[in-house]
């Protein structure tokens, strides 16, 4: 592979930090903050997120360790495949994919929900219902034209939306800061009660939401070829990243929860605005202002999944395990244009599902990527074993500890999607959305195997890991 072949390696701290960070962020703790309050209480969904937190750095510690130690595009695709081979490499890849490719759907049905906030009652042009909800010409058309841009910014080259991506997150901080500060000192202690909902079920609930919430930090190892900094800092902005997610939807919980009664939360479309207009003595404009912030979470976690699930396909095509067009480099941009066209694709349909697709892809998307980081855990620990000798520039203290922690909780929380837990994944829309990921993955799989061979796809693995060794 010559230079006219590569990613373009650009990436400095900033970069890779707002990328990180704003992919984490999102738009769920605008939309989806009253949920967690209500299904867990106050304190219940704090515990929720401090539980899902934990998992997340354990996680995170792994993904550290492997990615300074395996710099390459696709991330979770290397590791898996040094630990495991080319079969459990697909299978994490194809998870975690599915995970990216949720949240960028998730927030093509996130835009038009919070526009109605800024322009009410703009829904118009009745088409058909879903789920007992009227999908209309003008609210998936907002979603559809939001969808178009975001795949326009990631074509156009990994410096347009690293720059967006800063602008973005600053806005998002500042929004967020003044939500916080706002509740601390205008609430009071009785509005977040009940502290605990529904007991240990509520906070069940909330936890399973937590992973899709949290991944953002994992975009940072899919974008390994395109980071222009020691291996060793990989890691460490992975971690922070990680941890600076934690705190911020604890805080936004706590400040919420602070400003918001029970019954006002119930009340309420969109409850972390409707906290910032009330904690500014009900100015409707500072309402606006924290929707703007929303605006730019949707916009960088947008960006940011596109970034992490074209570079996943982009690698999973170049070993030959999917279609190898999708592989292909824009000669001028030097972005895989074509797996961004096919994420751009199935993001554009999705404001066509209406709203109740946001809690669909949350949960059925959360279990890919929960899939995809036991299988991460599972790879460290094997690792640890076959190759003690590895460049480890991050390393981890205390041998397999932190990879069979990440393993225990990722397994933990993968179970509590199955049949007969309290939180379980819902028939038919969530297992049917798992259902169709799987049956296209192993077809896309076969075929390309078939095509290409296995030994294409095992010889091109190790000659990118004897690239970076």
């Amino acid at each position: 592979m010559d230079d006219s072949d590569k990613l373009l390696k650009i990436l400095g701290n900033k970069d890779v930090l707002a990328l990180a960070f704003g992919a984490m962020i999102g738009w769920g703790w605008v939309v989806t903050s009253g949920l967690w309050i209500t299904e867990a209480g106050s304190l219940g969904a704090i515990v929720a997120f401090l539980i899902g937190g934990i998992l997340v750095v354990f996680v995170g510690l792994t993904y550290a360790e492997l990615a300074s130690a395996i710099p390459l595009a696709g991330g979770e695709l290397s590791y898996t495949f040094k630990a495991m081979g080319r079969v459990a490499s697909f299978i994490t890849t194809w998870a975690i994919i599915l995970g990216y490719v949720s949240v960028v759907a998730f927030e093509a049905v996130a835009l038009p929900t919070v526009f109605e906030y800024i322009v009410p009652n703009y829904s118009q042009g009745y088409l058909y219902t879903i789920a007992d909800w009227d999908v209309t010409i003008t609210w998936a058309g907002v979603g559809i034209v939001g969808s178009i841009l975001i795949a326009w910014i990631n074509y156009r080259g990994i410096k347009l939306t690293s720059i967006i991506s800063v602008i973005l997150s600053t806005l998002i901080i500042v929004a967020g800061f003044m939500l916080i500060t706002g509740s601390t000192f205008g609430g009071n202690f009785e509005n977040m009660q009940p502290l605990v909902e529904t007991g240990m079920t509520g906070i069940l609930t909330v936890i399973i939401m937590t992973p899709f919430m949290f991944v953002g930090f994992d975009v940072i190892p899919q974008a390994a070829e395109e980071i222009n900094l020691p291996q060793r800092k990989i890691g460490q902005l992975l971690i922070i990243s990680v941890i600076l997610a934690v705190i911020w939807y604890i805080a936004i919980i706590f400040g919420v929860s602070r400003i918001l009664n029970p019954e006002e939360l119930s009340q309420s479309n969109l409850v972390t605005a409707d906290a910032m207009t009330k904690a500014f003595g009900n100015s409707k404009l500072m309402g606006n202002v924290l929707v703007l912030g929303g605006i730019g979470g949707i916009l960088t976690s947008w960006i940011g999944f596109y970034v992490g699930g074209s570079r996943a396909i982009y690698a999973l095509a170049n070993a030959g395990m999917l279609p190898k067009p999708l592989g292909k480099l824009h000669p001028k941009y030097k972005t895989p244009y074509r797996a961004i066209l096919l994420i751009a694709l199935l993001s554009t349909a999705a404001p066509l599902l209406g709203r109740p697709a946001l809690v669909w892809l949350v949960n059925a998307g959360g279990l890919g990527l929960v899939v995809a980081w036991l299988m991460v855990g599972i790879s460290f620990i094997l690792l640890r074993k076959k190759d003690p000798m590895m460049n480890r520039p991050f390393k981890l203290p205390g041998g397999t500890l932190f990879g069979w922690l990440a393993v225990f909780m990722s397994f933990g929380v993968a179970t509590l999607y199955m049949p007969g837990m309290p939180s379980a994944l819902k028939w038919p829309y969530e297992w049917l959305i798992i259902g169709i990921w799987t049956v296209l993955g192993f077809i896309l799989y076969h075929y390309s195997i078939a095509k290409y061979g296995k030994q294409h796809a095992d010889e091109y693995m190790k000659k990118e890991l004897d690239r970076i060794a």
